[in-house]
């Protein structure tokens, strides 16, 4: 044990040491606050954000006239002269819309508005938007529809979703929910791909350059590969923590100091205030480790069975495959469906466990079926680390051989 704290210990310390990692840990947050600043200045200082648009509208229908309601930014103003004149008058004020409504104008692209400069999104959405809406009230009015009765009338609905618990009724904030829950399987999905990842390409490195020769001559080929993994593991989650860390401090140094437009992080935070963040952390970094231990020992074993990263191809797609299945239909499926059949299944097979259940864990599962999911999930990882170290007992001493898959059922049968 005290030589796989050892290794353990090496693996962390030689990478967070390195200035690289040094330089990923702070390059997100500074990054993140640069975005805050040249936001902040682009809001403060683009005129054309700032600016307010002129719609000039020549209404030959007579319906729209005067009809149109001025917004924050947009100014609407009734022309009376012909169109080819008021097209020439844009060249002198190449910021404003021209709005042409001819006599029949119900047809489809009847209706044009001309500019020097193409019209943002916004702008024709809300042109049209009150065209829409001056034209119903028209053809109400036309049938002897009272519209401002109808206005007083028209109801405003605001949906409040509660819980129901043993301890009474709670706020169940659903958007936040599934953004929790998205979020969660998509950290584990890209962990588990570019940390286990760094687990194979140590242990290439290593065998390449002869060292491993050095290394099992004082160590088991298990206890190397169990100290490798944990120790890749324990980088990544500090990484993990110091990202989240930062990224908070500077969201809330970005809204105080450069009065920045609100921040998509403290934004998020305001609306997840009833979410259980003790009990999703904790089963978040019970699936980060053990699913981590899982997809890791395979990527040691392939790496040991390999002589170089271009040589990993044939073996990654099958690892990494279920994975990457659950990841895909996460958004589409899962997180809609929280507990189907199919949600509960993936969840328990340890293979797609880590992406399924943090996609369902906002939604409250039934404790069996995560007590479940846990057990397999442990035992998922000490039958793949048994299987793994096999493998790898013999591969990480294989040179100049290039493995094949009965190779390694070989390898696996081969005896101390």
């Amino acid at each position: 044990m005290n030589k796989v704290l050892l290794i353990i210990q090496r693996e962390y310390l030689s990478r967070v040491r390195k200035k690289a990692f040094l330089v990923t840990v702070f390059l997100v947050p500074t990054l993140l606050l640069g975005m805050y600043a040249v936001m902040y200045l682009i809001y403060k200082n683009s005129s054309e954000l700032n600016a307010t648009h002129v719609v000039k509208v020549i209404d030959e229908s007579g319906k729209f006239a005067g009809k149109f309601h001025d917004k924050k930014k947009i100014h609407f103003q009734s022309l009376n002269q012909p169109l080819p004149l008021a097209k020439k008058d844009l060249k002198k004020h190449e910021d404003d819309i021209l709005l042409f409504i001819p006599k029949v104008y119900s047809s489809a692209k009847s209706v044009q508005v001309f500019s020097e400069k193409k019209p943002n999104i916004t702008l024709s959405m809300e042109i049209e938007r009150q065209m829409n809406e001056i034209a119903t009230n028209n053809n109400m009015v036309a049938r002897g529809i009272d519209t401002a009765q109808l206005r007083n009338i028209r109801s405003d609905i605001s949906i409040s979703s509660k819980e129901v618990t043993d301890s009474g009724d709670k706020e169940s904030n659903v958007g936040a929910l599934y953004a929790v829950g998205v979020a969660g399987a998509v950290l584990i999905y890209l962990s588990l791909f570019i940390y286990g990842a760094q687990v194979m390409r140590g242990v290439i490195e290593e065998k390449t350059n002869r060292i491993i020769e050095v290394i099992v001559s004082s160590v088991k080929p298990f206890q190397l590969m169990l100290g490798k993994i944990i120790g890749v593991a324990l980088v990544s989650l500090t990484q993990f923590m110091a990202w989240i860390i930062l990224s908070v401090a500077v969201s809330f140094i970005a809204n105080k100091y450069f009065n920045a437009p609100q921040s998509p992080i403290l934004g998020m935070l305001d609306g997840l205030k009833n979410v259980p963040f003790a009990y999703i952390i904790s089963c978040f970094l019970f699936y980060f480790l053990t699913g981590f231990l899982l997809y890791s020992a395979l990527f040691a074993a392939v790496g040991s069975a390999v002589d170089s990263e271009s040589e990993t191809q044939q073996f990654m797609f099958p690892i990494t495959m279920p994975l990457l299945f659950t990841y895909l239909i996460s958004v589409s499926f899962l997180a809609q469906n929280p507990d189907s059949s199919l949600a509960f299944w993936l969840s328990v097979v340890p293979f797609t466990a880590p992406v399924a259940m943090m996609v369902r864990l906002p939604f409250d599962p039934p404790g069996w079926q995560l007590a479940i999911s846990m057990c397999m999930m442990v035992i998922g990882f000490i039958f793949t680390t048994w299987v793994a170290s096999r493998i790898y007992r013999v591969g990480i001493l294989m040179y100049g051989k290039k493995a094949s898959y009965s190779e390694l059922v070989k390898w696996f049968f081969y005896k101390e």
